[in-house]
């Protein structure tokens, strides 16, 4: 019997939908590759707890990672055959079981069956938005999210964050509550391996990139007007802005912009959907990243631009300072007259302060996946010799 179980609910769930992989999900997917020669795969479906074989697990493992067109076949066959002997199933053997995805855990029987069994969770938490900024998420979200953290706290034997910030956040979060906290690690995530960008730039005047999905905290309101007022001002001169990212919830007024705009035509572009080829040719060949959100728990746009050598401007945010030190152009997310500034400067071809960033990233060591899981195996290990006491 292997070692440890990671419930892939969410990967194999989107997968099925034919859904491109989110941040989340890149994540998930990071433990699937350096724990499934090692682990069971575990699919919760009509109220079971289905483990799948040894043998249906690397198979579905394989596949999660490199998708094949028989994806949905090969995971129906797999569960079908494990469900019978799923059913009414305990989990009596002490195994680690990594929830790397947040799924699952807002539903009451997700504690409940934990606590049954020999299970020993491990959890893997990416942030308190929906807690710490309700306004910015879908109503009822917040609730939600309350339970997910308070299921970690009360049955995790172990908690990952991705920063030290949103690990302080959660802390925060269980002294509120009363809750002790489990063992806890950080571990920093590192930029997915971007191809090789194709050497003609998409666009021939200077352009910068926002990256992810369009929804209030990201604050792609700002931008926009801002872009507004240096077309007003520069006209034709104007750079240009490229975001990349599907749109998402309550973002009805930077949708009225992109679509009734017509002095954005032309000089703002859309990309809902990219291809890593093309994200990697958008950023290679931008002026710069932009990347003003509210909160954020980590902010992989900024470990993935810098990885490819191309300058940031962000909000002064904790986690962007783990991750990138005095690199990027720090702002404050409400001082568009900054913002504005630095775009002028940033766009132009000899811009000195553009210059001086890219001569800070030469000493810059980003995250590794190998250390991210030299941490996490560094946990695994504490919590075996404390079971042991």
């Amino acid at each position: 019997m292997r070692e440890s179980v990671i419930d892939v609910t969410r990967l194999v769930d989107r997968a099925m939908q034919g859904r491109r992989p989110t941040g989340v999900d890149r994540v998930s997917l990071e433990y699937v590759r350096h724990f499934g020669g090692r682990a069971t795969a575990l699919v919760r479906f009509a109220g079971q707890w289905i483990e799948l074989s040894e043998a249906d697990s690397t198979r579905v493992f394989a596949a999660l990672l490199a998708p094949a067109r028989d994806f949905n076949m090969l995971v129906r066959r797999a569960v079908a055959k494990a469900f019978a002997r799923s059913v009414g199933r305990q989990f009596s053997k002490p195994r680690f079981f990594f929830n790397t995805g947040h799924n699952g855990l807002e539903k009451p029987v997700y504690a409940q069956f934990v606590q049954r069994s020999a299970l020993k969770p491990l959890y893997f938490v990416h942030d308190l938005i929906p807690v710490s900024h309700p306004e910015y998420c879908r109503p009822g979200e917040t609730g939600r999210h309350e339970i997910r953290m308070d299921t970690m706290l009360r049955t995790g034997h172990g908690v990952i964050a991705n920063s030290a910030a949103t690990l302080a956040e959660f802390a925060a979060h269980a002294a509120a509550k009363g809750v002790p906290m489990p063992a806890t690690t950080v571990a920093l995530l590192a930029p997915a391996p971007l191809p090789a960008p194709a050497a003609q730039r998409p666009l021939e005047a200077p352009y910068f990139v926002m990256l992810g999905t369009i929804e209030p905290r990201k604050n792609h309101w700002l931008i926009l007007q801002l872009w507004r007022r240096l077309i007003e001002r520069l006209g034709a001169a104007a750079p240009r802005l490229v975001i990349i990212g599907q749109r998402g919830w309550l973002c009805e007024n930077v949708v009225d912009l992109l679509e009734r705009c017509e002095l954005l035509e032309g000089f703002v572009f859309e990309k809902p959907g990219c291809s890593d080829t093309e994200l990697s040719t958008w950023l290679h060949h931008s002026q710069a990243l932009l990347f003003p959100s509210f909160a954020e728990g980590y902010g992989m746009p900024l470990a993935e631009a810098l990885a490819s050598g191309v300058p940031v401007i962000a909000s002064d945010l904790p986690a962007f300072r783990e991750i990138a030190g005095d690199i990027p152009e720090y702002v404050d997310p409400l001082d568009g007259r900054r913002w504005a500034e630095l775009v002028s400067e940033y766009a132009h071809p000899q811009s000195l302060a553009r210059r001086g960033q890219r001569r800070r990233m030469a000493g810059l060591v980003l995250p590794s996946w190998e250390a991210h899981f030299q941490q996490v195996e560094a946990l695994m290990e504490q919590l075996r010799v404390a079971a042991k006491r």
